[in-house]
């Protein structure tokens, strides 16, 4: 038991009134119908179709088939008692080659949808982009050029002025350090590039793109509600060795401090800099850019998973969350840095169970960046889930993770984080990127050949917590 868990054995843990209890999904995992309607081709859907990049060679062609059951899906959601939904926007459904043309037909869907989550009663938070870039922009130079943040800020206004009559809290980029290292220096992701200068002007242009999003959105509206959406990790040293701390902050460093820094600070880290220096001189940044990227923004949307303890004793695991592939190191500048397990248990992605890391990570967020309002905008576990027969999912595992991560969430706020809202990852079962369908993490359970949705003990538990605006007391 946690520290912060021992805080209440006999009374309910009540958040507080407004606190948002959410789930979250993204559009190319659960939407299929990439060919329908005139959508374009993403990025995504160039690299599933590459030998050896997806687990059993699956696509995303159909994934959980919500473009035609969204209906069904938001049902789901209200009977769970959802009060906001977070969910992305596909942007080559919305604009196929990335700049020049809408297909209002991609739009219609998302007003579909919009106007469905709030005959429901359930908020709709979106997401501008969660990874799959119109492949168009991919084939002119992809996120290491600077055109594409201008492009996706022009995309960014035009999802804005189409929903923002109903829809008010906006976030950016998801989780930008992904999208630029695990696509452009690992490989592991869409468009599958293993050149560690172009991951960083990547990253760099990615956080641009935040900036220039955040500026077209305040352009439209002074009412909107505009974060940026980064993943955060507590980091620990193997041992107090003076190689294991230096690898501590390299990789504190890379993964939370250069995003951080930028959208709250208008700086890159110093050290950072230094560690990437034989790298790249990032003169790429230009005059301008360090104010845009640090735009005011409502809130700062955190996701959260798990620990690294790392070492600087080379051998390890070149990615503590390496997908099933031959994979490149996506740490540019530190690839010598080992990722060890610190004898935790670990989910079904080999990723160590640790709420404490998220105590950790709030309260110097809270610290370091005062002010900011949060939400946790993603949060969850994949397990082994087993349907039974009597169709039943008890995955006892989640809910001891979402669990425990609650109880650290309300801890969180009673020691004074402004956190908001949770969002648990996922809705649904659904295309775990390079994983493919070997990987559940959804709330419900997905037959993925009847497409049948089956609520698992864990949607039934968090609806139960919903319910009571909080958790139940602890058992000793």
């Amino acid at each position: 038991m946690t520290t912060q868990q021992t805080q209440t054995q006999t009374e309910d843990l009540i958040f507080p009134p407004g606190f948002v209890w959410g789930a979250a999904t993204s559009a190319y995992q659960i939407e299929g119908a990439v060919d329908v309607d005139g959508r374009g081709k993403s990025i995504w859907d160039e690299f599933v179709r590459r030998p050896g990049r997806i687990l059993n060679g699956d696509t995303a062609d159909v994934a959980v088939d919500h473009y035609r059951r969204y209906r069904e899906d938001v049902k789901l959601m209200a009977d769970l008692g959802l009060t906001a939904y977070r969910f992305s926007v596909s942007w080559p459904r919305v604009q196929p080659d990335g700049s020049g043309a809408v297909n209002p037909a991609g739009l219609d869907f998302y007003k579909r949808l919009t106007d469905e989550l709030l005959a429901h009663g359930i908020e709709p938070w979106i997401t501008l982009y969660h990874w799959d870039l119109p492949l168009p922009l991919e084939e002119a130079g992809g996120w290491p050029a600077r055109d594409t943040a201008k492009r996706f800020s022009e995309y960014a206004a035009i999802v804005h002025e189409a929903l923002s009559d109903r829809v008010t809290n906006w976030s950016t980029v998801n989780e930008p350090w992904c999208a630029a290292f695990l696509g452009y220096a690992s490989g592991e992701h869409a468009p599958g590039r293993r050149e560690p200068a172009q991951a960083i002007r990547a990253a760099h242009h990615l956080n641009l793109a935040h900036g220039l999003a955040v500026r077209a959105i305040r352009a439209q509206s002074s009412t909107s509600k505009v974060g940026g959406c980064v993943n955060l990790y507590a980091v620990s040293p193997q041992t107090d060795s003076e190689s294991d701390l230096d690898a501590a902050r390299r990789i504190d460093g890379l993964q939370n401090r250069f995003f951080l820094e930028a959208l709250l600070r208008g700086s890159y880290p110093d050290d950072v800099l230094q560690d990437i220096a034989h790298i790249t001189d990032m003169s790429f940044v230009q005059d301008g850019d360090m104010e845009t990227i640090s735009a005011p923004i409502d809130i700062l949307m955190v996701n959260y998973y798990s620990r690294f303890t790392v070492s600087g004793t080379p051998g390890g695991a070149a990615s503590a969350a390496a997908a099933p592939t031959d994979s490149g190191s996506p740490w540019v500048g530190s690839e010598h840095v080992s990722f060890v397990n610190g004898g935790r248990p670990v989910t079904a992605m080999g990723w160590e169970i640790d709420d404490t890391g998220l105590m950790e990570i709030l309260t110097r967020v809270a610290k370091e960046y005062p002010g900011i309002p949060m939400v946790i905008s993603e949060n969850g576990a994949a397990f082994d889930d087993v349907l039974t027969e009597d169709g039943s999912v008890h995955d006892r595992d989640r809910v001891a993770f979402i669990d425990a991560h609650l109880r650290t969430c309300h801890a969180a706020i009673e020691a004074g984080v402004p956190l908001q809202g949770y969002f648990a990852w996922s809705l649904l079962d659904n295309f775990e990127w390079a994983w493919g369908y070997g990987k559940r993490f959804g709330l419900v359970y997905v037959d993925y050949e009847t497409q049948r949705r089956i609520p698992k003990d864990s949607a039934l538990w968090y609806a139960e917590s919903i319910r009571r605006g909080g958790l139940r007391p602890q058992a000793e």
